[in-house]
């Protein structure tokens, strides 16, 4: 801010010049923190290398199985932490990177929260087990058998029976583009209005499939939840929390208006396209995973094993 002469503070007007913040680069301004730092110290880190989040790479496909499995199993945590768990209900599986024709799943029975990585069961698209003592959830091969053997670009797929998701389905109504938030869901998410009671057969994992398109990445199914997917397991869990949390933000903001969703200030169609190119990708789910699974095996270390 800057004051007149009249005393009225006005707005400093700065003059940007293209490309002139660039955040990923090392500054070349030389300043020493006085008491903080040495001259020495000060050099060092003017030197020191920046670090740009990249997505992981491995050896071998073995590093990335236990990767995935550990990456699953931190899922299982969160989602026990949001509640996100209902009884015996809701699955999260991802494929085998070796064996793209089999996906890990969560144990029938078991607690979200005690998931460690070496509980999760290896299945094939017929349902068989191939590694693992313990069954799994019928409707969680047939919902997500479908899935992965129509959409070889998803790697994880998430289905619980979160309150906020369970909630909104009820509408039969996509999200709109009322918050940054929900921007990312813009134009990449589909309704599945068929509900017919658990998904215990072929025809009705293939009807969700194609409600599902070759392209979205996430799915309201009606009178169900919410179903999302992903390129790695951190980009699909992530979408399942933020979409969860967009219904409810939507959901308040309809209860609060006087006409309901009509009443709502949606954002302009070029800019909601815009938010969700830069919120919306594959890159963007994984970094926004990465400050909750750090703080979930901070906290719970032993879901890594």
């Amino acid at each position: 801010m800057m004051t007149t002469e009249e005393g009225v503070r006005q707005p400093i007007k700065q003059q940007r010049e293209p490309g002139k913040y660039a955040i990923f680069l090392r500054s070349k301004r030389k300043v020493v923190l006085s008491g903080t730092e040495t001259e020495e110290e000060a050099r060092a880190a003017e030197n020191a290398p920046i670090s740009i989040p990249q997505l992981p790479t491995f050896n071998d496909v073995h590093e990335q199985r236990v990767h995935m499995k550990q990456k699953l199993a931190a899922g299982f945590r969160i989602m026990a932490q949001l509640g996100y768990d209902e009884g015996v209900a809701g699955h999260l599986t991802c494929r085998d990177p070796e064996y793209e024709d089999l996906f890990w799943v969560n144990p029938f029975g078991m607690y979200f929260g005690h998931i460690k990585a070496s509980d999760l069961i290896l299945v094939d698209h017929e349902g068989k087990i191939v590694r693992g003592k313990t069954t799994v959830n019928k409707a969680a091969f047939m919902i997500h058998g479908a899935i992965h053997q129509a959409r070889p670009d998803v790697i994880c797929a998430v289905h619980t029976h979160s309150m906020y998701g369970k909630t909104f389905s009820t509408l039969g109504r996509e999200l709109l583009p009322i918050s940054q938030d929900a921007c990312a869901f813009y134009k990449s998410h589909t309704i599945y209005p068929d509900f017919g009671g658990v998904v215990y057969t072929p025809e009705e994992g293939q009807r969700l499939v194609e409600a599902l398109g070759p392209h979205n990445k996430a799915i309201i199914l009606q009178n169900h939840g919410l179903l999302t997917t992903g390129k790695t397991v951190d980009e699909a869990v992530w979408w399942f929390v933020t979409m969860d949390r967009c219904c409810q933000s939507q959901l308040l903001a309809e209860a609060a208006s006087p006409n309901g969703y009509k009443d709502l200030k949606v954002v302009d169609h070029e800019v909601a396209l815009g938010v969700h190119k830069n919120t919306g990708d594959s890159q963007a789910g994984y970094m926004q995973f990465q400050p909750m699974y750090a703080k979930i095996v901070k906290e719970q270390p032993d879901l890594l094993e």
